[in-house]
């Protein structure tokens, strides 16, 4: 059922510009805009909405600075190709064949894309309470972690904090500030570690200031934050890792087969 607009805009209190943002993203990101499309002109916007040109303008603004949108003032403005992508997560979890890069690399060039992996940091520290808590380790006790920025075509995609108990990692790669060949679930299965089922945690939240600053994002769109959770053997944990991408670019995919 669609809500009045007189009764929509008297419960939602953003600025109107925001609003018709908002209902132009959930259609461009729903399909119904598609890629390479035209949005509607200004007039039928204004017409829409009960709106301004001013406000019409900058509600497309928002939507350019977005990167959802392209076209200059006075001419039709297009949605951009190829901007939401969705991700199968279960595509690149299992360890990569030997010899192989990272799963994430391989699977996400299907995209059509040139997928980067950037080290950014690799330290031992007291994770997060959540991680700290799904790794089964005491208050204070350190863990370590790996940062890493994972991008398409040079655009910032994700932003990856990989936590690993330290009794695990020191003294091998995983500490050390390198890339791992295959990445660490290969790695892991050769300390004898062997990932055998994967728990994901999915939320929205507002970003960060360093999630902000290293995705490049505007304004305070949510994020996608995913706390993963792999269990070896006897169900020990051996790897928690938060993943933060960009809400209004990506979709997560996971496939479910009834038992």
């Amino acid at each position: 059922m669609t809500v009045p607009r007189t009764d929509t805009a008297a419960a939602d209190r953003r600025p109107l510009h925001e609003r018709i943002a908002a209902d132009l993203r959930d259609e461009i990101m729903s399909g119904d805009l598609p890629p390479g499309g035209k949005l509607p002109s200004t007039a039928q916007l204004k017409e829409r909405f009960d709106a301004s040109s001013a406000t019409v303008q900058k509600a497309l603004q928002l939507l350019k600075e977005e990167g959802l949108a392209v076209g200059r003032a006075g001419s039709a403005v297009t949605v951009r190709e190829h901007r939401q992508r969705t991700m199968r997560p279960a595509s690149y979890m299992a360890p990569a064949p030997a010899g192989e890069p990272y799963r994430w690399l391989t699977e996400t060039s299907k995209l059509g894309a040139n997928p980067h992996s950037t080290l950014l940091d690799v330290t031992e520290t007291a994770p997060p309470a959540d991680v700290a808590a799904r790794l089964g380790l005491a208050q204070g006790e350190t863990a370590v972690l790996r940062r890493q920025l994972l991008t398409l075509d040079d655009e910032p995609v994700e932003l990856v904090a990989s936590y690993y108990p330290a009794d695990i990692a020191r003294g091998t790669p995983i500490a050390e500030r390198c890339k791992i060949r295959g990445g660490t679930p290969a790695l892991l299965a050769e300390l004898g570690f062997p990932p055998r089922l994967s728990i994901d945690h999915v939320s929205a939240r507002v970003p960060t200031q360093d999630q902000a600053t290293a995705l490049r994002l505007p304004g305070n769109l949510p994020v996608l934050r995913t706390l993963r959770v792999v269990l070896s053997d006897a169900e020990r944990p051996i790897e928690a890792t938060v993943m933060v991408k960009a809400g209004h670019l990506y979709e997560l995919q996971y496939e479910f087969t009834p038992e």
